[in-house]
């Protein structure tokens, strides 16, 4: 069965679930009460490429293309638009944002590709939705971590960033200096501001640096994940709970642990 084949197979199947006839939850689904499926099954497909296993991120593919057919049926059904004009638009716009592939464009480089491709999205934003901020079209509903990568990288494309990454490094140190002083001073409305602009800057780092905060946080996640539970395994084999083990010795264990990585 070729990928075309396959697609129109997963078609009719989502057609018949969703007709009279058909599954009455699937039935009573709205573009609205997909969203959430949508994006638990992104998340977990950003889990499975995290893993390297191939079949679970062919699973994970499957899901998310599925709510994605799903809500696309619903706007079809109701006779908004058919998914052959999803993806003739999409197509369109991938011809259009890479000039240097299928135009006269020229591109030396990947960071000259992202800067043609944010100039013509910004162009087709500014004719269709003429806005006052480069800020605009960044969806609010996006998880903090994300939506403070993409707000990082709009200001950076007007032109406000830092010149080179230890710049980001100083203002992080400038940051930690305000949280401290909002620490001592027992201010708990400055803690959050000042620990909201930690994590901002460090998002900016990582941006300027050329590393994915997302991947490098559920990277420090998972190191510490794997610590801790080796942690617990070597105190339950003492007879003890973590909490039964003073701080210090804890702190030996891990230290031990992380030295064995």
């Amino acid at each position: 069965m070729s990928a075309a084949e396959a697609l129109e197979a997963l078609f009719g199947i989502l057609r018949r679930l969703r007709r009279p006839g058909g599954c009455p939850w699937d039935r009573e689904q709205t573009p609205a009460s997909m969203v959430r499926y949508l994006i638990e099954e992104s998340f977990e497909l950003a889990d499975a490429v995290a893993s390297g296993e191939a079949e679970a991120v062919c699973e994970e593919l499957g899901d998310v293309l599925f709510q994605v057919l799903f809500i696309g049926d619903c706007y079809e059904e109701a006779g908004r638009f058919d998914f052959a004009a999803v993806c003739r638009g999409i197509a369109e716009k991938m011809i259009r944002r890479h000039p240097h592939v299928f135009g006269s464009g020229r591109a030396a480089d990947s960071a000259e590709v992202l800067r043609t491709w944010r100039r013509i999205k910004g162009e087709e934003k500014a004719a269709a939705h003429p806005t006052p901020s480069r800020l605009d079209g960044i969806p609010a509903g996006l998880p903090a971590l994300l939506r403070a990568q993409a707000v990082g990288e709009r200001a950076a494309a007007a032109g406000f960033d830092w010149e080179n990454p230890e710049g980001v490094a100083a203002k992080l140190e400038e940051e930690l200096s305000e949280f401290r002083a909002a620490a001592a001073a027992g201010d708990r409305a400055g803690l959050e501001r000042e620990i909201g602009d930690l994590l901002f800057t460090a998002v900016n780092l990582a941006r300027r640096t050329g590393v994915s905060p997302e991947t490098a946080l559920r990277g420090a996640l998972q190191r510490f994940e794997s610590r801790f539970r080796a942690l617990e395994m070597q105190i339950a084999a003492s007879g003890r709970r973590p909490e039964e083990v003073p701080q210090a010795e804890k702190d030996r264990i891990w230290e031990r642990i992380k030295a064995s990585e």
